[in-house]
């Protein structure tokens, strides 16, 4: 559907051509043909179906009809709270409508003096918007439109309790319009949406859209000392304009970006100890496209949009296999191609069924030949021996790393499982020195 067969607002309309959105996403129309007629919606989405688009369009048609009307978007992180604001500003920076973005970790002054000028949309994180609710700044009675983003994350982060008593203060279920948008309809997400909503409509997508179908899939069988050689030589061969490298690891994300800069190729890290200011420093200098490599860990890179992204690199294979589609839907969005590399490792191969499953598919796989292997030069810069990815340390969730699989497609622990493919066969994964790539093709 094209969204001047809408029925909105000729302003509204365009500013959404001036964004380039032609076409809705199947996200887009279905919660819109609900939401346009001022119901609730429960929605099932994963990132990149272009769910920001849809709720922002509600919110903007709502207000375009009366200036009275004012929005609320509840966002579990500071980093996708500022992506949304992003869009705001990319969407509606010609309607006219005061907006701003509140959440921890930075002062309260600036955020202060936006809500005592006034803002039509507010978008924010649990715990600030209760500290400004507490100080008398924030009014939540006077917000008719509420959007709940990525409802699963506030939960598993604890901010339920949080979003139980801001409900509390908002106007009646009745008396005001609410969106949920959650990776998946859970138990918890459904009860909450039948306490707290008003006769919510619940769209869910089909399995076979769990995964954006502009995204080029491959999987390469590699062990885990060649990690970085093969990586190497596929970021030489494809050439992308940029690239987010995902790790499991915090400390496995710095020393990978630092082993990058060594093999002449600017990259930075982004991690979830980094100090708040250093976090959007580093993400808005990639978004603008000041360096090319990014590599981060699923925390840190949460909420993180970057338009025209053409590489997403799982180093390691996620440990969740929810998080597979939050980290290769960061590309192919808003109608554009993209492309996703996966490594499997021994170390993180038990990994691949789960995701393998809950996608619906195989991953292809690619042979790594020969020379598709780069030398490593950066241990040239090494004085002492670097302890291994995957031995130790801790993720952005403070959890402590393991060892991973013991290799090969649908193994997990100590016994094997079915893969998709129905074999459950361990593949080779061959040894060369190292630094050096394999001296003969992989077989």
């Amino acid at each position: 559907m094209r969204f001047e067969e809408l029925n909105l607002d000729p302003r509204l309309l365009r500013a959404i051509a001036d964004r380039g959105y032609t076409e809705t996403t199947d996200v887009q129309k279905r919660t819109l043909a609900v939401t346009l007629q001022g119901g609730d919606a429960a929605v099932q989405s994963q990132t990149g179906t272009g769910k920001t688009a849809a709720f922002l369009i509600t919110i903007f048609s709502r207000l375009l009809q009366d200036r009275r009307n004012k929005a609320l978007i509840i966002a579990p992180t500071r980093e996708l709270a500022i992506q949304i604001e992003g869009e705001v500003e990319a969407l509606g920076h010609k309607l006219g409508f005061r907006y701003g973005a509140f959440y921890g970790g930075v002062g309260y002054d600036h955020q202060e003096s936006l809500l005592r000028k006034g803002v039509d949309i507010v978008i924010g994180t649990p715990g600030r918007l209760i500290d400004f609710e507490e100080k008398g700044l924030l009014k939540l009675g006077e917000y008719k439109i509420l959007i709940i983003d990525e409802a699963d994350r506030l939960f598993d982060m604890g901010f339920l309790p949080d979003l139980k008593r801001i409900f509390k203060k908002l106007p009646a279920p009745g008396a005001r319009q609410c969106q949920l948008f959650s990776a998946t309809l859970n138990r918890v997400s459904r009860q909450i949406a039948m306490l707290y909503m008003n006769l919510p409509e619940f769209i869910e997508l089909t399995p076979d859209q769990v995964t954006v179908e502009a995204i080029t899939q491959e999987l390469y069988q590699v062990k885990s000392h060649l990690k970085l050689n093969l990586l190497l030589g596929i970021l030489k061969t494809e050439a992308p304009r940029n690239a987010l490298i995902f790790t499991n690891m915090r400390y496995s994300a710095a020393r990978l970006a630092r082993k990058l800069s060594q093999n002449g190729l600017r990259a930075q890290y982004l991690t979830g100890d980094l100090a708040q200011n250093q976090r959007m420093r580093v993400m808005d200098d990639f978004s603008e496209g000041k360096f090319p490599i990014l590599v981060a860990t699923d925390v840190a890179a949460r909420g993180l949009h970057i338009d025209g992204l053409e590489m997403v690199v799982n180093y390691d294979l996620p440990q969740d296999h929810e998080n597979y589609v939050h980290r290769i839907g960061r590309t192919g969005r808003a109608g554009q191609t993209g492309k996703a590399v996966s490594l499997a490792c021994e170390k993180f191969s038990e990994n691949l069924y789960p995701i393998e499953r809950y996608i619906g598919m195989t991953i292809p796989e690619k042979k790594a030949t020969a020379a598709l292997f780069a030398t490593d030069r950066s241990i040239e810069f090494d004085s002492k021996p670097q302890p291994r990815d995957g031995h130790g340390g801790r993720d952005d969730r403070g959890n402590r790393g393991g060892q991973g699989g013991r290799g090969g497609r649908g193994q997990s622990g100590p016994g094997r499982k079915q893969g998709p493919s129905g074999s459950g066969s361990k593949r080779p994964i061959h040894n060369a020195p190292y630094g050096q790539p394999p001296a003969q093709p992989l077989v």
